[in-house]
């Protein structure tokens, strides 16, 4: 019977968080802020909105970026199991629910709740500290800058230079001659309120920290 099975010691950081978190209201505080993103009549059953944010905490605090890798995380152990206060017999919320539920909830509820935390931690001694430091890094996007078009016609910068290139005369113009004519392109100059790309929707013309413009 898993009622007999011997208890381990749990993660001792987390014990706290836990108490600070039910002392302070943490389930009710997120479930009446998630209230208006939830469907009131029948359906599926979603992941508690406490336990929802319980799984980012685990990946703001170990610094799990994915929601694969938080899965995995409090699969493989009892303290976060305790934690998000699942007993042996429930499984995990897997990835693919952990992803639908940050994309229904804007991420101004999820600033919010962090926010909370942070500042009940703070007045608990959990977290020592008047300022926080934040590290925000750059990545080069998954998308070509070939391939951003233009928000209000659909045109691809591709065909913005062969557009160019025709209305100076050139006809059919080879790929050597297209690179080569917007190197020479005077005013240059591609801003994200009027280009955007076609592959992701978050990916923004960047300047690089090596001087290179690039999708970030």
């Amino acid at each position: 019977m898993c009622a007999d099975l011997p208890r381990s010691p749990g993660h001792v950081f987390y014990d706290r968080l836990q108490s600070v978190l039910i002392k302070g209201g943490f389930d009710r505080f997120v479930e009446k802020l998630c209230e208006p993103y939830y469907a009131s009549g029948p359906g599926r059953k979603s992941i508690p909105p406490g336990r929802y944010f319980r799984m980012h905490l685990v990946g703001y605090f170990e610094g799990i970026e994915s929601e694969r890798g938080l899965e995995w995380r409090c699969s493989d152990s009892l303290s976060l199991r305790k934690f998000l206060r699942l007993s042996l017999t429930h499984r995990v919320p897997d990835h693919s629910s952990l992803s639908r539920i940050r994309q229904r909830l804007p991420l101004e509820v999820h600033q919010e709740v962090f926010g909370w935390v942070l500042q009940a931690l703070t007045k608990s001694g959990l977290v020592v500290g008047e300022r926080l430091g934040i590290d925000a890094s750059t990545m080069e996007a998954n998308a070509a800058m070939r391939s951003i078009v233009r928000r209000d016609t659909g045109e691809t910068y591709q065909q913005m230079l062969e557009r160019i290139a025709k209305d100076s005369g050139i006809k059919t113009p080879t790929r050597e001659e297209l690179a080569r004519m917007d190197r020479k392109r005077k005013g240059k100059k591609l801003s994200n309120k009027d280009w955007k790309s076609e592959s992701d929707d978050d990916a923004r013309i960047t300047k690089m920290k090596d001087g290179r413009t690039h999708i970030a």
